[in-house]
């Protein structure tokens, strides 16, 4: 089996402004993994949630340390290749690359999509929401606008966790309700950017603002809080940053009403999977979301999306220059194709 690595540079139409920070662009990985005339492809972005940040760089070395050591290995060999990346501590945005490489070999060389190969159904696919940024409440109008000349709107997703705190919150909320479809569902995510008591705050105003749950409320080192809110709480409590693998849905089973899944997190679609049979065995819901992902690991996480109560897969939708295509918006909902493997394939530019 040999492997090719391959940054690439994507630049957003409009940068994404969150509670840590904002984006612009990213330099992600496209891995290609080749045997019997049969190439699988994945992707890598780097992300800084967690104990260890994953920029580009680690990444690009962690594959570069794995690539002589899988010569003698099939993508078959499934077991054999998940005990060497254990063994060389392959950072999870690594394996994901890895990991979708070989499912979509897999899909090749059956010649079947993933969907289809794990007996899911495209037609319970929800719609995918579209985020808008933390900005001020004009900004945020116009944030939405652009996003309706690109695509149904049938859900937006809101980042709050303003640094200007709960106030600044509320208005451009209140603004981007004010230019909204009537019909569109609400999410919110304030990325750990409030305190407990602001939480409380905001749930039950939020509630009465019609607003479907809230993501990730309190910082990650503040689980423990998590159940205070919980129970105060009206509205869905959901997690990103607490949740990287199926390890962690147990201990955050008594005090969430969710989970948010995301390939670079967890490390690929095999664990994604791992991920939702946990959280369904724990009463949970699931939501499947992304960083600053192409359209190669959206349509990836879309092969999984027939899962998912919420969808949050709208990066690739933002890029000026996504070097791939794959699954396509139908009436708000990021559907997987038919062709085999992820479904993915070059964009003509």
């Amino acid at each position: 089996m040999q492997i090719e690595i391959e940054p690439f540079t994507v630049h957003k139409r409009v940068p994404l402004t969150i509670s840590r920070g904002t984006t612009a662009q990213t330099t992600n990985i496209w891995l290609r993994v080749e045997q019997d005339g049969i190439e699988g492809w994945g992707e890598a972005s780097p992300f800084s949630v967690g104990v260890i940040p994953q920029p580009t760089q680690t990444i690009v070395a962690h594959l570069q340390s794995l690539q002589p050591l899988l010569g003698n290995l099939s993508p078959l060999d499934r077991q054999a290749i998940d005990d060497l990346c254990t063994r060389q501590q392959l950072i999870s945005a690594a394996r994901a690359a890895l990991d979708l490489a070989l499912l979509d070999w897999l899909g090749k060389s059956v010649n079947l999509p993933l969907w289809r190969l794990w007996g899911l159904d495209r037609q319970r696919i929800v719609p995918t929401s579209v985020t808008i940024g933390i900005s001020g409440p004009e900004a945020a109008q116009q944030r939405l606008r652009d996003w309706q000349q690109f695509t149904e709107v049938k859900a937006v997703k809101v980042k709050l966790g303003s640094p200007a705190g709960i106030a600044a919150d509320q208005a451009m909320l209140r603004a981007v309700r004010a230019v909204a479809p009537a019909d569109a569902k609400f999410s919110i995510d304030a990325n750990g950017g409030w305190s407990l008591s602001d939480a409380i705050t905001m749930s039950h105003w939020l509630a009465e603002q019609g607003i479907t749950y809230i993501e990730q409320p309190l910082p990650p080192e503040q689980d423990a809080a998590l159940l205070t809110l919980y129970q105060h709480s009206p509205l869905p409590i959901f997690v990103d940053e607490s949740c990287l693998t199926s390890h962690d849905i147990p201990t955050l089973a008594d005090r969430v009403h969710g989970i948010n899944i995301k390939l670079m997190k967890s490390g690929g679609l095999s664990e994604a999977l791992r991920m939702v049979h946990t959280a369904q065995s724990c009463g949970l819901q699931i939501m499947f979301g992304c960083y600053s992902d192409s359209a190669l690991a959206n349509t990836a996480a879309a092969q999984l999306a027939a899962f998912a109560d919420h969808l949050d897969l709208d990066s690739h939708l933002n890029l000026v220059d996504d070097p791939f295509v794959g699954a396509s918006m139908q009436a708000g909902c990021l559907l997987p194709n038919d062709l085999p493997g992820l479904g993915v394939q070059r964009a003509h530019r």
